[in-house]
């Protein structure tokens, strides 16, 4: 009996330190994850920047193709590396963007998931990308590195240490880039809109409307074209942002423009 526990108790270290040890390499390879996660985000902009998306979805044929294939989709006039392309879509199959389909000859490719759907335009121009592309301008990624300081000394913000301006001050002097801004809150806002103004009715009965921080008045507008009793929405935001806002038009009144 004792050489029959003495077996089992040494079973069971084996097993715990069998288990301690996957658990640790596990742990490392969270770690290495996580060194290199900037790759998913630059290559993602990538893709988007170079219309991979369109050039797959095609429409909604959404057929897989080669890493070849894009290419000559997106660049028809010639230039370009396949096989580079291929290695950035096989980085984004991990994170379920691309499906891949292994041929019987060995060739990949590629055809959208529906998270990689989210990035194709809609027939009102919008999608997921413009919130993506934004989220990753210059002078917004210029100021991760310096999220340390923000902890050392909270008195100025990390993106005013580098683009020596406040954020509004920042996107009221570039038009192209709240432009940006505009449309891809537009791409995240509208479809959650769509969605909670099939479900919500307690918009009945109001007849004025305040949107605070209402950015481009896209939700106001959205909630003013069901419920036609709101006669009055008011886009309660700073200056900069209403005034590069779009007017409502049409039977709505006017955007105000009030100051904050």
């Amino acid at each position: 009996m004792g050489e029959v526990k003495e077996t089992m108790e040494m079973k069971k270290d084996v097993t715990n330190t069998n288990t301690i040890a996957r658990s640790e390499n596990k742990a490392r390879l969270a770690i290495m994850e996580l060194a290199h996660m900037m790759s998913v985000p630059m290559s993602l902009i990538a893709v988007i920047n170079l219309k991979v998306p369109e050039a797959i979805w095609q429409d909604g044929s959404n057929a897989p193709l080669s890493a070849a294939q894009i290419l000559d989709r997106i660049r028809p006039h010639g230039g370009g590396d396949a096989e580079n392309l291929q290695r950035v879509l096989r980085l984004l199959t991990s994170y379920d963007i691309f499906v891949e389909h292994l041929c019987g000859s060995g060739q990949r490719k590629y055809s959208l998931t529906d998270v990689g759907k989210t990035l194709v335009d809609d027939d009102h121009g919008l999608s997921y990308a413009y919130y993506m592309l934004q989220h990753h301008q210059s002078g917004l990624m210029q100021a991760w590195p310096l999220v340390g300081e923000a902890v050392e000394d909270p008195t100025r913000e990390p993106f005013e240490k580098v683009n020596e301006e406040s954020t509004i001050e920042y996107y009221a002097k570039r038009p192209t880039e709240i432009a940006l801004y505009h449309k891809a809150m537009a791409g995240m806002c509208i479809p959650f809109m769509r969605e909670m103004l099939e479900v919500y009715d307690g918009f009945q009965g109001v007849e004025t409307l305040v949107d605070v921080g209402g950015n481009s008045g896209v939700s106001l507008r959205m909630i003013m074209d069901k419920y036609p009793n709101v006669r009055k929405g008011i886009n309660f935001d700073l200056p900069s942002m209403v005034a590069s806002a779009p007017n409502i038009s049409g039977t709505y009144v006017p955007v105000y423009i009030l100051e904050v």
